[in-house]
């Protein structure tokens, strides 16, 4: 796994990574059920499943604001990761015991924990790191791979439990996947984290002497953060056009056997767990020989894959008006995807917590997360037009969109690029 295990990491990384990956495993295994949940068990009508459910991953990117304020200004980061992942439990336990009639209760549970928890963790591992910069675009992909460890297997565990025995023992394995990570965090927390995100501000425990610099960065970092709502439009097309495209424009049969629709999901969690150590390892490789791109530049790369990624697509889908098309196409745009995936959202996660001024860095993590939010309510609306237009159309708007806001950074790369040095 490559570097995956370098000992010139921090070991509270591996800890905050571990955690990290049994959270992410409660959060997906608990969002592959709930829409089913909701229809087969509560007999919500379609339409109305599917708004609370968009209502639901909505609020899970506005309220790490709040709980990164929180941090910041009275509890410490750590205190909220406790907190976040004690409610997730209660949430995930509750949506798993308590019925109907708590139903809406146990979702305001765990949308608060998010809140708590999601900026907070990453704080912490920024916080491990203090200054020293030239490590934390390899450690936040690593943990970013905790992230995608948990995404792939909790679908595959908690769906066949919830199929064999019932939802609320699919449910009941996504909270007893985050009390093993509440527990592992309790265990080791002060052993492997020190007094990092122990207090509200870093800064009543080291004194940092670039902190107010960083306050004059906070404007280039909002405008470089604006610069990734377009990539997250495209990538969350993941989760309903090229899901349809799955389903209604590719030959799923392989020896005879049908591949499931949903298997598709998984394609980019695989892919990130393969891919993580290796993209981290060249980071440090690259830097070694003065030859890694800055932040702003990796952006860039990213937003040029995902534009590639979506004009495969966009011959994929006037081929499929032929003809069946293979999974090949589908399995290539996921892998460019991914490395572009792990060109932006680690990095960027790591861009914060290096320009983040100490006394507002969490709330500055919450900011990264409200990107998603917004990307993730326009990439459903334009994923809604799927069908209402020739397919080659359709995927051709998203590669305009990502290569045109590529160029707009690129024509900025070099204000921005100087502004966060």
């Amino acid at each position: 796994m490559l570097n995956i295990f370098n000992l010139n990491h921090p070991k509270g990384l591996y800890l905050l990574f571990f955690v990290e990956m049994w959270e992410r495993f409660s959060f997906y295994g608990m969002r592959a059920l709930i829409v089913l949940y909701m229809i087969q068990c509560l007999l919500y009508p379609v339409q109305k499943a599917g708004n609370i459910y968009g209502l639901y991953t909505g609020f899970v990117y506005l309220t790490p604001i709040i709980g990164g304020y929180l941090a910041d200004r009275y509890f410490g980061q750590r205190r909220c990761v406790t907190t976040g992942a004690v409610l997730m439990c209660l949430g995930l336990f509750l949506l798993a015991f308590g019925g109907k009639y708590f139903f809406l209760i146990s979702l305001f549970l765990m949308i608060t924990a998010n809140g708590f928890f999601k900026s907070n963790i990453s704080s912490v591992l920024g916080l491990l790191y203090g200054d020293n910069t030239e490590k934390k675009d390899s450690a936040f992909t690593i943990f970013y791979m905790g992230i995608n460890l948990g995404a792939f297997f909790s679908p595959l565990i908690c769906g066949t439990l919830a199929v064999k025995f019932g939802f609320e023992w699919g449910f009941a394995s996504a909270g007893a996947g985050m009390l093993i990570g509440l527990i592992l965090y309790k265990i080791f927390e002060n052993k492997l984290l020190g007094e990092h995100g122990l207090y509200p501000s870093e800064v009543n425990i080291s004194e940092n002497t670039t902190d107010n610099d960083n306050c004059s960065k906070i404007p280039s970092l909002i405008c470089l953060m604006l610069f990734t709502i377009p990539f997250w439009i495209c990538f969350e097309q993941a989760g309903s056009s090229l899901t349809l495209f799955a389903e209604y424009n590719t030959n799923r049969t392989i020896f005879g056997l049908e591949i499931p629709t949903g298997y598709f999901q998984s394609l980019n969690p695989l892919f990130i767990i393969t891919l993580a150590p290796i993209i981290s390892a060249l980071w440090e490789v690259l830097r070694a020989k003065s030859l890694e791109p800055s932040s702003v530049n990796k952006f860039n790369i990213a937003l040029f894959l995902m534009s590639f990624a979506f004009l495969i697509m966009a011959f994929a889908g006037y081929r499929s008006t032929i003809c069946l098309v293979s999974p090949l196409w589908l399995l290539t745009a996921y892998f460019i995807m991914t490395v572009a995936e792990l060109c932006l959202s680690p990095i960027g996660l790591s861009l914060v917590s290096k320009l983040a001024p100490k006394k507002f860095l969490s709330f500055m993590m919450g900011c990264w997360f409200l990107t998603s939010f917004f990307g993730n309510l326009i990439a459903g609306i334009l994923g809604g037009q799927y069908g209402t237009m020739p397919i080659f159309e359709f995927f051709c708007g998203f590669s305009l969109l990502a290569l045109g806001t590529g160029i707009l950074l690129f024509m900025f790369n070099k204000y921005i690029g100087k502004t966060l040095l």
